[in-house]
């Protein structure tokens, strides 16, 4: 690569489309990202079932934006929990339809069932795969979406989902809340 890997895409395609500043952004070696977050974060792991076995509940997908890029499907979301309606998660994904069972397709496109779910249920053979992990300063889009009182540092990771055959199924850029 003979350019810096870019640590907020795909949302950063969401910030250009509606002319916004990127938040602050800084690479954080997987060591130094403190609890919970490391928790959670650092590890070869799907964050909706991690997630959902931290906060004891499933979890849903809140679609706030989504473009489709050729054979591949841009969204920004929020998850939240069922019952309470917590955003546990913000960011934004780039899925590329091709790569996926067309039942698992449809349920992409319906844009309410998270990633990780349509995974499991789909019995899609995948591996996570983390790239970077980041520190995030929240601006007025996260900190509305994550419901926070003000500017906050947060705490994500960028991942790609892979195929066994090394195919991308996704890539994805994770923003966790306090």
């Amino acid at each position: 690569m003979d350019r810096e890997f870019n640590l907020l895409f795909p949302l950063d395609r969401f910030y250009a489309q509606a002319a916004l500043p990127l938040p602050a952004v800084s690479r954080v070696p997987a060591e130094e990202v403190p609890d919970p977050y490391g928790s959670l974060l650092v590890g070869q792991h799907d964050m909706t079932p991690t997630l959902e076995a931290f906060h004891g509940e499933p979890i849903h997908l809140r679609l706030i934006d989504r473009k489709l890029d050729g054979d591949a499907l841009l969204r920004m979301v929020v998850l939240a929990l069922d019952d309470s309606a917590k955003p546990v998660e913000f960011g934004a994904i780039r899925i590329s339809l091709p790569l996926f069972p067309p039942e698992a397709r449809e349920r992409i496109l319906e844009g309410w069932t998270p990633l990780g779910t349509i995974l499991a249920t789909y019995h899609v053979e995948h591996a996570s795969r983390p790239q970077a992990f980041v520190r995030v300063v929240s601006d007025s889009l996260i900190e509305e979406v994550l419901c926070l009182n003000g500017q906050d540092v947060l705490y994500g990771r960028r991942n790609v989902l892979l195929t066994p055959q090394g195919g991308v199924l996704a890539d994805i850029l994770e923003i966790l809340p306090p």
